[in-house]
């Protein structure tokens, strides 16, 4: 998001609800129990981030109000979150192997570009000077192991089969 847009969003700073610098923590009634949950949300998405409980507030009915120093941890952990499901995501999508091709080593590398109607793959042979042996189109589906890619170098990097 632009720096630009961001400030255009004032800040909030209620008991129960704060948006500061792309970020919203809403206190919300937790709905398996009596307690409460906050919910942190990033600028822009349509499900929050977190979803955690949420301290009860000294006469035990109603949450703790909000504070800048709680706010703050509930953003980095938030962002951790992200960064762990994008991460995750990466590594579904692109995964590579190493080989050894008639002495030299060969990385081997499938990427998928995911589509609910019709995701493709590129599957890709890599020297260790970085030079492009080859590239075919593989299934989505393509289960990528050190054995697999020897076996595609091995039989001179054909095109993947449509089967």
């Amino acid at each position: 998001m632009s720096e630009e847009f961001e400030q255009e969003i004032p800040s909030i700073f209620e008991d129960r609800l704060w948006h500061h610098k792309g970020w919203e923590a809403r206190v919300i009634k937790n709905e398996d129990d009596d307690g409460w949950a906050v919910a942190m949300t990033l600028d822009g998405q349509a499900e929050p981030a977190l979803v955690g409980p949420w301290t009860m507030g000294r006469d035990k009915k109603n949450p703790k109000p909000l504070d800048m120093s709680a706010f703050n941890t509930l953003v980095k952990t938030a962002s951790e979150i992200i960064r762990r499901h994008e991460q995750h995501l990466a590594a579904l999508l692109h995964k590579e192997v190493e080989i050894e091709v008639r002495g030299e080593r060969v990385t081997v590398a499938l990427d998928i570009e995911p589509d609910e109607e019709m995701p493709t793959a590129t599957l890709t042979a890599t020297a260790e000077d970085g030079s492009e042996l080859a590239k075919v189109a593989a299934r989505p589906d393509f289960n990528l192991t050190r054995r697999s890619a020897q076996q595609w170098a091995d039989a001179g990097y054909p095109r993947a089969s449509e089967d």
